[in-house]
């Protein structure tokens, strides 16, 4: 934990000396969008305001609205990890007359979904009275929420109202004013203040809250949606049936917390939670389930988010504890016990209401769903708070910084560093076992057996854990978005945002100069993995194995560097252009979607796989973009590592033949472009079995060994045997 800290600390005092290109994040994208694709009849943009992150739409001159992007306001973090910049259009009575979703990094949305779906959601928000929203609390309208793309969808609706709230306060729209201080006496949490023992009497105060919703009342609200279909499917258990009951308390506070789980379990949360950060417990029972499944891949729950005015909060996998057992006497039996943390930068105000916002869902077709929500309100009972003097309210915290977006960004990033802490140091660890290895080659592939099932364990982790777990694989659109970066205004922020990218991106740096791309490519690569792990199960089950003559081999291999140059033109005139081409690459369809992809992308990874049981590292050989960027800058290694013998390529041919990628030249020079640092010509070169110059030596030191003892044996002045009487 210390050394990530220092980690931080450390890039934090590099962000400080890079100066910032760009102060905002409408300034990055005001000129990619035309004013007229933002609301029809409007000619350009004026200058952004000094004050706030926002533009003015001008026709004819004149001002008809305010254009700004969602995460220039709040956090508009998605399933990736990464921010959803949206770009929001607003008339002078607060109603949205555009949106447009300018940048976005969700894999499922990027090749998924198609583009005209999600613009045909973004375009159901046109009309949307942001004066009516302040006054429901942000709930006066229905989420178009697409299947498969829930948190997406649900980040967008969120981050749509609550800067657009922020937006129109700030400039006074639709009669909307920021809000006022209070002038009565501020409240705090009296942590003094000691709930009740037993869990009838805490509901009974206020201290629990419930939502409880039957069969009926589900199949009620379903009905009276626009769509026939969420009517013709109606759940067949009982009305009077439970179908979830769900209650919650603010359990950070000091009774209510030891009153709930008990003193043991409460002392367990108190070191859970860093200081400014709250926890609610969320409990429930009946047929529904408040978690779902989704957060076990994708480490969010969609299910349930925490509204409190403009904050709003998305639960993930890191924020989030089971409870096992409830504490309270008279407790019910709950099928599900879970505690939810609330982080210190959100804003959160305990001592006010907020509400657990439930998405209920209902299918009706083989993968189209169809949504609606229910509301858990929550208000700490006065009995738990106590004034203090408006001079000695608390200061603000970072939660104040989230108007400037480089602290947004900021608070973001190490939040989301925090959170992975484990992943890190996974990814270290791994990180510092490959260095051992790499530098200690020698003692390292001595044993040929041992050396074997190291490989294939360490590329099993690679594949499980950098993989299919923490969706670690680099692609080469992260290099086409650093060269983008670099030419439109560099900031370190957003390349901050994905801890374990971020590293191995460094790592990659670092190892091309001392060992080339291999470090990368033969052991750090998922697909790379794959391809290899498939192959050796292949060879057990005695599929042949091809090996191109060398003349096709040398003119196949430029093919990568081929797609990797057209990739880099196309990304000269649109990112986005060669985002969606680099689709040649197989690696979100393998690895970020697990193959649950439309059946065109699936086809076309599984033949790669299937070419690379024949083939070992078809794709890696041939085909690989990234391998090809990773190359090109190999040349300029400092270390040429792999020991040989000058007898390797003339005569000697074994290192060449039984290479797994054909890296090696009948002439015997490694061609470091190619090689993946696998280590396997490292083995044989110590191999008393195969190495026809070892076994030479070998066959020497043996005829040595035996004439030495010949001659002592024969000598005129040996000792002669000693008899003993």
């Amino acid at each position: 934990m210390t050394l990530i800290r220092l980690f931080l600390s450390l890039v934090a005092l590099c962000l400080a000396a890079v100066p910032a290109l760009a102060e905002t994040v409408l300034s990055q994208y005001l000129g990619d969008t035309p004013a007229s694709e933002l609301v029809a009849g409007a000619e350009a943009f004026g200058p952004e305001h000094d004050d706030v992150a926002v533009a003015p739409l001008l026709k004819g001159g004149e001002t008809i609205g305010w254009a700004f992007i969602t995460s220039d306001f709040v956090g508009t973090t998605g399933y990736s990890g990464k921010p959803i910049h949206t770009m929001v259009a607003m008339d002078l009575d607060a109603k949205v007359i555009g949106v447009a979703l300018v940048k976005h990094s969700e894999p499922i949305v990027l090749i998924g979904i198609p583009d005209s779906k999600m613009k045909a959601m973004v375009a159901g928000y046109i009309g949307l009275d942001l004066v009516a929203e302040a006054e429901s609390g942000g709930t006066g309208h229905d989420v178009d929420i697409i299947s498969g793309a829930t948190v997406t969808v649900m980040v967008i609706d969120d981050s749509i109202v609550r800067s657009g709230l922020k937006v129109a306060r700030a400039l006074g729209l639709g009669g909307l004013k920021a809000p006022e201080k209070a002038s009565g006496p501020v409240f705090e949490v009296n942590p003094d203040t000691a709930a009740p023992a037993s869990w009838m009497a805490m509901e009974g105060d206020g201290t629990l809250r419930r939502l409880a919703l039957d069969v009926g009342q589900i199949n009620a609200a379903f009905a009276a949606l626009d769509d026939q279909r969420a009517a013709e499917r109606p759940l067949t258990e009982a009305p009077e049936t439970t179908f979830i009951e769900m209650q919650t308390a603010l359990v950070s506070v000091p009774g209510i917390g030891k009153a709930v789980l008990g003193e043991a379990e409460y002392a367990n949360l108190a070191g859970w939670l860093q200081p400014g950060e709250h926890a609610i417990v969320i409990v429930g029972r009946g047929l529904y389930s408040f978690k779902g499944s989704g957060y076990v891949r994708g480490g969010i729950f969609d299910r349930i988010v925490l509204i409190q005015d403009d904050v709003s909060v998305r639960f993930r996998d890191k924020m989030h504890k089971r409870l096992m057992a409830v504490a309270a006497d008279g407790a019910p039996q709950f099928a599900e016990s879970d505690l939810f943390k609330i982080p210190a930068d959100v804003g959160f105000d305990p001592s006010k209401p907020f509400r657990i916002q439930l998405l209920v869902h209902r299918e009706v077709g083989p993968i189209e769903k169809l949504f609606t929500t229910f509301d858990l309100g929550y208000q700490l009972p006065q009995a738990y708070l106590r004034p203090i003097a408006a001079a000695a309210a608390p200061k603000p915290t970072a939660a104040a910084a989230d108007e400037d977006e480089g602290a947004a960004q900021a608070l973001l990033w190490k939040r989301i560093w925090d959170d992975k802490q484990l992943q890190i140091l996974a990814l270290a660890a791994m990180l510092a076992v490959l260095t051992l290895v790499f530098f200690f080659q020698t003692l390292a592939t001595r044993n040929a057996r041992a050396f074997f099932w190291f490989r294939m364990g360490f590329l099993t982790v690679t594949l499980v854990f950098l993989g299919f777990y923490a969706n670690a694989q680099l692609s080469v659109v992260n290099l086409m978005a650093l060269f983008g970066a670099l030419v439109s205004g560099f900031s370190w922020q957003a390349f901050l945002l994905d801890p374990l990218t971020f590293i191995l991106w460094f790592s990659v740096a670092a190892a091309l100069l001392f060992w080339g791309r291999g470090a990368y490519c033969g052991w750090l690569c998922p697909f790379g993995a794959l391809q290899e792990l498939l192959n050796r199960i292949g060879r057990a089950l005695h599929i042949p194995q091809w090996t191109l003559p060398w003349g096709l081999h040398e003119r196949l291999w430029p093919l990568k560097y081929m797609i990797f140059l057209g990739l880099f033109g196309v990304s000269l005139t649109s990112i986005e252009q060669a985002e969606h081409l680099a689709e040649i690459e197989p690696f979100k369809t393998a690895i970020i979607l697990k193959f649950v992809r439309a059946w065109p992308f699936v086809a076309y990874a599984a033949a790669l796989l299937i070419a690379g049981l024949f083939v070992e590292r078809f794709f890696c050989r041939y085909l690989c973009p990234l391998g090809a960027a990773l190359a090109i800058p190999a040349r300029m290694r400092m270390f040429d590592w792999l020991k040989r013998y000058k007898e390797c390529g003339s005569p000697c041919q074994t290192c060449a033949n039984q290479c797994p990628v054909q890296a090696i030249h009948p002439t015997g020079e490694i061609n470091p472009n190619e090689c993946v640092d696998c280590l396997h010509c490292q083995v044989l070169y110590q191999s008393k079995t195969i190495c026809p110059v070892v076994i030479k030596k070998e066959k020497r030191r043996e005829t040595a060994s035996a004439s030495s003892a010949r001659d002592l044996g024969h000598h005129p002045n040996s000792p002669k045997p000693q008899v003993s009487t």
